[in-house]
């Protein structure tokens, strides 16, 4: 199959970035109006210690901010369509430099903000002027204690230009420089192992090719463990002294803080899947007879159960199967679908150059969009429906909320797209029987599996790694994957599956641990999402509501009170449990099947 230039797709299935910005000249334009704000920047350093001066300021950085997301995300999609495009790099580093020197001219606004007594700073929460910025000064006064002086934040943003490079250089050593040990597969070809050949070959049916492909993974990451740890503990580091210099009671509790979630939430979160494992143990024996194994092994763990090929759908058909599946959240909906599928809000096809994957973006002021590389395949009939869960979560914020409160947290921002998911899911097994059922139960097992306890175990093992380096205790290569092995045989042991050596190594190829305490979002996204899409299906108009009022408040109050507002409460037991009976019965119905 041939790849096509990208000046050989149709125009009905390309993005329309002109929404954002009319063209490449306008972009100029607009990036010579934000720098010229940017050296104003500083004309109101020493003065926000009275009311008129602090809404002055807060409306030009937002004015300012405003135009900068536009800039930023204009040049990364435009760079996005055809990587090789040398104009559009060039952009997205001249924003990126402009960023970084704007981000140390406004260092002071947050400490000379935070020097105001929690009184006064609470009389202009209160004061309806500041209304768009109640949440953003109930955060300072909340963190007040967190705010370094000036110079100290200067500095602290000056730390912007190298604290990345721990995850910069794993992401050189991963995609670059890692050497995989060739073998032969059954077929007597020689493969030549690469990340995706990997992830395509532990589906594969054959189970000898996916012993090798996992002896060549992970031998690759013991021969290199050293290495590969020592930038993990120098990241690990990295993080404790920000957390000590901020003041924080430890990494966790800076990281949750950030986002305004209790750090309970975390804990809670370890503790329910802590008690919920015999729920793994059962699927994991169950999928132990579907493949007919005397024992499971840890490269048996992704084959899927039940035929693999799935379902071959067109793109148009594809759409019509997502706006049908998510009629439950009503007309409304059902229209936005409508202009994001028509209205040039989606890129659909691959072309050469196109960045691959998928995701959801945009800026305030321009409808969302979405980047796919669409095949004909189950899985990207799910990335539609779960991309443009993004895409609406962030339409309704936009539409809903001022600038300053339209952000969404990380925290929450997975919630939306996977009850998109979820639906599509209970849409597609309402209308299937026989194979393609049983195919659609296990995907959600999987699903399960892969979301919810496979990324607790990895938040389980930065919480363990963490947790030492600020007790002073050492860290290395040893300890590390000691670690990682105990925990495995946790999640696993009891099932029955066989703890290869090897993958006492598998924390060393997780790329999300240089983005420490971020793994269990996904944890407690697919959860959230499994409760809400249940109470929509259960109890109708009123969750769609409630589920509404979710995909409007944005960012204007702290994410767990947000959830709360969709029926959602993870600072109790509830919701982990509405999702394990979700899992169990799903379990049971594949089994009777």
């Amino acid at each position: 199959m041939k790849v096509l230039k990208r000046s050989e797709i149709d125009k009905r299935y390309k993005w329309r970035l002109e929404d954002i910005i009319s063209c490449d000249e306008s972009w100029e334009e607009l990036y010579s109006q934000a720098k010229l704000m940017g050296e104003e920047l500083t004309r109101f350093d020493g003065k926000l210690d009275n009311a008129q001066s602090i809404f002055e300021c807060l409306n030009f950085d937002d004015s300012l901010n405003a135009k900068l997301e536009k800039l930023y995300v204009y040049a990364k999609m435009r760079k996005d369509e055809d990587c090789s495009v040398q104009k559009y790099l060039s952009m997205v580093e001249r924003v990126n430099n402009l960023l970084v020197e704007l981000s140390q001219k406004s260092a002071y606004i947050q400490p000379q903000l935070s020097a105001n007594s929690k009184e006064f700073l609470q009389e202009l929460a209160n004061d309806k002027k500041f209304a768009d910025y109640s949440y953003s000064l109930e955060l300072l006064i909340k963190n007040k204690e967190h705010t370094l002086s000036t110079e100290e934040e200067t500095l602290m943003a000056k730390t912007g230009l190298f604290s990345g490079i721990f995850q910069e250089a794993f992401g050189m050593f991963d995609n670059l420089d890692i050497k995989f040990q060739p073998f032969k597969n059954t077929k007597g070809e020689k493969v030549e192992l690469s990340h995706g050949i990997y992830g395509a070959l532990l589906q594969s049916s054959e189970r000898k090719d996916r012993k090798k492909a996992f002896e060549s993974m992970f031998g690759a990451y013991k021969d290199m463990i050293n290495t590969v740890s020592m930038l993990y503990i120098g990241n690990v580091k990295k993080n404790v002294f920000y957390s000590q210099a901020r003041k924080y009671k430890s990494c966790l509790d800076r990281s949750t803080r950030s986002e305004d979630v209790p750090m309970s939430v975390y804990e809670r979160l370890l503790e329910c899947i802590d008690g919920s494992v015999c729920g793994l143990h059962r699927y994991l024996r169950y999928r132990k007879k579907a493949l007919g194994y005397s024992q499971l092994h840890m490269y048996d763990l992704h084959v899927p159960i039940v035929g693999a090929d799935g379902i071959k759908i067109e793109y148009e058909d594809a759409c019509k199967t997502v706006k049908n599946a998510l009629k439950p959240l009503g007309e409304e909906y059902s229209k936005l679908l409508d202009e994001a599928f028509s209205q040039g809000w989606i890129d659909v096809y691959e072309n050469k150059g196109k960045r691959s994957g998928a995701y959801s973006w945009g800026c305030y002021g321009s409808h969302p969009y979405v980047l796919l590389n669409y095949q004909k395949t189950t899985h990207d009939v799910f990335t539609i429906a779960h991309e443009l869960g993004h895409a609406m979560h962030t339409y309704y914020s936009n539409a809903t909320q001022p600038y300053a409160k339209a952000d969404y947290k990380i925290f929450v921002a997975e919630v939306a797209s996977t009850v998109n998911e979820v639906l599509l899911l209970r849409y597609m097994l309402s209308k299937s029987e026989g194979e393609e059922k049983k195919y659609l139960l296990s995907y959600l097992l999987d699903m399960f599996r892969t979301t919810v306890f496979r990324q607790t175990q990895f938040a389980e093992f930065e919480y363990e790694a963490h947790k030492r380096a600020e007790e002073g205790q050492p860290l290395n290569a040893e300890i590390l994957s000691d670690i990682y092995y105990r925990l495995n045989k946790k999640y696993y042991g009891a099932s029955g599956v066989a703890n290869d050596d090897l993958i006492r190594y598998e924390w060393a190829r997780i790329p999300h641990f240089y983005n420490a305490f971020y793994v269990y979002k996904y944890s407690t996204g697919l959860i959230s999402a499994l409760c809400i899409a249940d109470n929509i299906l259960t109890d109708g108009q009123r969750a769609v509501d409630d589920y509404k009022q979710f995909l409007k408040a944005g960012g204007s109050m702290p994410p767990v009170e947000i959830l709360k507002l969709a029926g959602v409460d993870l600072t109790d037991g509830r919701p982990y449990e509405q999702a394990m009976k979700i899992f169990s019965d799903t379990l049971s119905e594949l089994e009777k099947l």
